[in-house]
């Protein structure tokens, strides 16, 4: 390269084309929180708890594929469609001012385009079921719309993310059997709404200090000073029914395990939160991912064990 072309590149101020595309594609993958893949696991523990059931131990491969990719989909777009309604809001906040829509390194339009594209193609993938699960899909991204406008308006947001968050669970019925969802299905909607809740507001206890300056509402505001208190009575509310979904479907001993495993996990949690402490609580947020594996563990055990 000539002398004087190479001054003018350097003069450009612009990065090379390979330079810039790995930026821009760095942080739509930032967007889409697909480098802290904690809210994958919280999304798909839910959802493999009810293949599993509804397959009685043995789902379909491509429903399980299926399944897998959306819930990676699903929770992409969730995440992007909840930081352009919060753009305004993030930069406010310590742990999230650095996220990309905050900072400023996304717009708003990139934002809204790579979340319609995530979305269609995860219905595109969700059209390979059935149109009972096809039409459960539409509900569940209503759900996704709308769950990052209710911090604004009610006290208690996290129920709504709970709503969007185990939708996955009738829609697995709905896809593994193609009949109705029957009763254990929405029993196990109703557990895993439940564990939504408690790990949402372990999660809204580390911003609570920002989020009362800002006016923003969460559980862990709602709940004030009976926090603690009530998320231990949310866990032993869960407990109770998986050992009646248990007793209803006929697991048995590696499922209990499995929930005995939760349960120290449950009381690990409690520990962390026991003094409020942000970086505690957000451990205990964290912890979830291990608790919602020792639950499918022990679904998977005993089926695996039951047809050895």
């Amino acid at each position: 390269m000539p002398r004087s072309s190479r001054k003018g590149a350097e003069n450009s101020g612009r990065a090379p084309l390979p330079l810039a595309v790995a930026a821009r594609v760095s942080a739509y993958a930032r967007l889409m929180r697909l480098h802290r893949p904690i809210g994958i696991w919280l999304l798909l523990w839910p959802t493999l708890w009810a293949l599993w059931i509804a397959g009685a131990g043995r789902p379909e491969p491509d429903v399980f594929a299926i399944f897998v990719l959306g819930t990676v989909l699903l929770r992409s777009a969730g995440c992007v469609f909840n930081d352009f309604a919060d753009r305004r809001i993030d930069p406010h906040v310590r742990r999230t001012a650095d996220r990309p829509l905050a900072s400023g390194e996304v717009k708003a339009f990139e934002a809204i385009l790579l979340f319609v594209v995530l979305m269609l193609a995860a219905l595109g993938i969700v059209l390979l079921t059935n149109q009972r699960t096809a039409l459960l899909a539409i509900a569940g991204a209503l759900l996704t719309i709308v769950y990052p406008f209710m911090k604004r308006w009610i006290a208690a947001p996290q129920f709504v993310l709970g709503l969007a968050f185990a939708w996955g669970v009738p829609m697995a019925f709905a896809a593994q059997t193609g009949e109705p969802v029957p009763q254990t299905g929405w029993l196990l909607y109703l557990c895993a709404l439940v564990w939504v809740v408690i790990y949402d507001t372990e999660y809204a206890m580390a911003d609570r200090a920002d989020d009362l300056k800002l006016g923003i509402q969460s559980t862990a505001i709602l709940f004030g000073e009976m926090d603690i208190a009530i998320i231990a009575g949310l866990k032993i509310v869960l407990l109770a029914g998986l050992v009646l979904l248990g007793r209803e479907v006929g697991l048995g001993l590696w499922f209990g395990v499995g929930l005995g495993a939760a349960a120290l996990l449950g009381l690990r949690q409690l520990w962390l939160i026991r003094r409020r402490e942000p970086d505690n609580c957000l451990r205990a947020f964290a912890n979830n991912a291990w608790f919602g594996g020792a639950i499918f563990a022990g679904i998977l055990l005993d089926y695996l064990f039951r047809s050895a």
